[in-house]
């Protein structure tokens, strides 16, 4: 049975006009959903409304989630488009990546202000629409960073470190009015923006502290975060995923394990 294309579930994504966000959209597009991509970058957005080709289920927004009036705007815009909202995937995300001593005040706030402000902002946007519809499920995108201190990290580290903390005060307050709330922490993903910014010495530094011995694919995340705004985890609430290939379980010593194997 064809379900009516205005009775299908709506999936909003932020950070959504390419790499993770965009293959989580595609994901939920394959999945029966229509989309509501949010993305600061106009330019990129446009191109990949125009790949996409899909006005009847691709909504494409330009927003920065760190404003209170955008984000309004833009939850506004995609509950008169499309009347619902079960889903949000609070992706966007921006790094800076310097000592702690070099580290600007702006710096620190511009980094914590898209990713733990824009979070907040968003899910207090669209939950009273999820609410209209019986509920939903959020996701936020989280980072291996929040669990574990790396060099040159200090503002994105700690505001993923937070954003894994609001995911559970979020899901105890929303699971009372039927949403679900739960966060993925990512390890290094092979996306445009890791292949700019991730020199061979970072890799390699990466390949020793990872079991799988790999980076991951956007796909493998974005299955990650359907599974979570599935029916098939209707009883998962309040809690965090690494999806890191390991990295957040292991020690010192791989690069000898290794040497041995072989």
């Amino acid at each position: 049975m064809t379900v009516p294309i205005e009775s299908s579930p709506v999936a909003v994504i932020t950070g959504g006009a390419r790499g993770i966000g965009l293959a989580i959209g595609q994901w939920f597009l394959a999945h029966g959903h229509r989309v509501a991509l949010i993305d600061i970058d106009a330019d990129t957005l446009a191109k990949t409304d125009a790949a996409l080709n899909d006005p009847q289920h691709v909504l494409a927004v330009h927003c920065d989630v760190s404003n209170p009036q955008q984000v309004q705007a833009a939850v506004d815009q995609i509950a008169a488009t499309f009347g619902r909202i079960d889903a949000l995937v609070n992706n966007a995300g921006v790094a800076v990546f310097k000592p702690i001593a070099e580290t600007s005040f702006e710096e620190w706030r511009h980094v914590l202000g898209t990713n733990l402000d824009g979070a907040f902002l968003c899910t207090q946007a669209c939950a009273p629409v999820m609410i209209k519809s019986g509920g939903g499920s959020i996701v936020n995108i989280a980072s291996i960073s929040g669990l574990r201190a790396s060099t040159l990290r200090v503002a994105y580290g700690t505001s993923k470190a937070a954003l894994i903390h609001l995911t559970k005060q979020q899901a105890v307050e929303l699971g009372n009015v039927g949403i679900r709330v739960n966060a993925i922490a990512p390890g290094p993903v092979e996306t445009e923006m890791a292949k700019l910014v991730h020199s061979v010495a970072i890799r390699s530094d990466y390949y020793d502290a990872i079991p799988l011995n790999r980076y991951g694919t956007t796909d493998e995340i974005a299955s990650v975060v359907g599974f979570l705004c599935s029916p098939a985890a209707s009883y998962v609430n309040g809690q965090f995923l690494a999806v890191d290939g390991g990295f957040d379980s292991a020690g010192v010593g791989l690069p000898t394990l290794r040497s041995r194997a072989a």
